[in-house]
């Protein structure tokens, strides 16, 4: 009777191979031979997922060498159907205009609990293995994973949310459109805070808004580098590039104007304007800066502070590709450029799209 299924599948007679295989089962339900077919008539039906299960615990349990082959053979074709589907599937995504558009596809943290699992549906879905699944899936802060096509980014995305993986996914334009603007002073705070500062092209003006406009407060530390002449191991004499200080900084956003309000304390004015910290000749930066922040936090104390940039620019750094396409609207002066500031405008900017347009 097998020779009969042979047969039948020859001239693609499903039906009739389909009857037999069902009695087959009746008779003699362990015989490898029955199951590869039965996986087979699984494979032409369209039933992958159960196509793939009889092949593969064909692998695990017969020693059938040619079982063995058609077994492999039946999860490569599996293999390549699926890369069809998902190439089509991905075309379709990338047909829109705005779909071309580069992007990011951003991971967001996953408890430890969750992991394991999420490893195993990240692994499937990306083509990558267990472990390194685990390894890319965050605990603490935002991931930056994959840049490309936004449609492309999509998909997977979309993948990888159905599969109770948390992510989301940006187009870099849209950061890039954001304006800042460099605050120098507050000038008023009463009917509506007023600040003077100066927008990309330096030009200086005021800008009035209201506290409820605020939808987040971004805070972080940006190193300083500087050139320094050191002594290396053999006593001699090398220029570094060495972190000398750190600036701080603190965005306010503004999602209805689709601006930033930037304020930092080198940048920042202390003895012009609104009096906020009482000026007295003892004062440091530090001192200006803490009475600015806290005044800044008493205005808005329903906006939450976002303050895990160091965590997520560790992670961002080295992806150039990225940096590179983010201007960083940061005035401090460094002797070479720096991935930390565009990394600062790229978390920013991130935020501000997430919670401020969420488009």
């Amino acid at each position: 009777m097998l020779e009969e299924v042979i047969a039948a599948f020859e001239r693609k007679d499903y039906n009739t191979a389909a009857k037999l295989i069902k009695h087959l089962l009746k008779e003699s339900p362990e015989n490898p031979w029955v199951q590869f077919y039965l996986g087979r008539l699984h494979e032409v039906s369209g039933e992958r997922q159960r196509a793939e299960k009889i092949y593969r615990q064909l692998l695990r349990l017969t020693t059938h060498n040619k079982i063995l082959s058609q077994a492999r053979q039946g999860l490569q074709r599996l293999e390549e159907v699926k890369q069809e589907e998902r190439q089509r599937a991905i075309s379709q995504a990338t047909e829109k205009p705005t779909s071309t558009e580069p992007g990011i596809l951003v991971l967001e943290p996953i408890s430890n609990e969750l992991k394991v699992t999420a490893a195993q549906k990240f692994a499937q879905i990306m083509q990558v293995d267990s472990y390194t699944a685990r390894l890319i899936l965050p605990s603490r802060s935002w991931r930056i994973y994959r840049t490309g096509k936004v449609g492309e980014l999509e998909f997977y995305g979309r993948l990888l949310q159905q599969a109770g993986i948390p992510c989301f996914w940006l187009r870099i334009p849209q950061i890039q459109q954001i304006q800042v603007f460099q605050v120098k002073y507050f000038s008023e705070s009463q009917p509506k805070p007023t600040v003077v500062c100066h927008n990309t092209a330096n030009q200086i003006g005021s800008l009035n808004f209201d506290w409820s406009e605020v939808t987040a407060r971004v805070i972080g530390l940006l190193p300083i580098f500087e050139q320094v002449v050191d002594v290396n191991a053999r006593r001699q004499l090398e220029r570094k590039i060495q972190t000398q200080d750190y600036a701080q900084f603190c965005d306010l956003h503004l999602p209805a104007r689709r601006s930033i309000l930037r304020i930092y304390d080198q940048g920042y004015e202390f003895q012009q304007g609104l009096e906020i910290t009482p000026q007295v000749s003892q004062n440091t930066m530090r001192i200006n800066w803490n009475g600015l922040i806290n005044w800044v936090e008493q205005q808005t104390p329903q906006v939450k502070a976002w303050s895990d940039f160091k965590s997520f620019a560790e992670k961002v750094l080295d992806q150039t590709d990225v940096l590179n396409q983010i201007p960083s609207h940061v005035d401090l002066f460094q002797r070479e450029k720096s991935n930390w500031d565009s990394a600062f405008q790229l978390y920013s900017g991130i935020i501000f799209l997430k919670n401020g347009l969420k488009k």
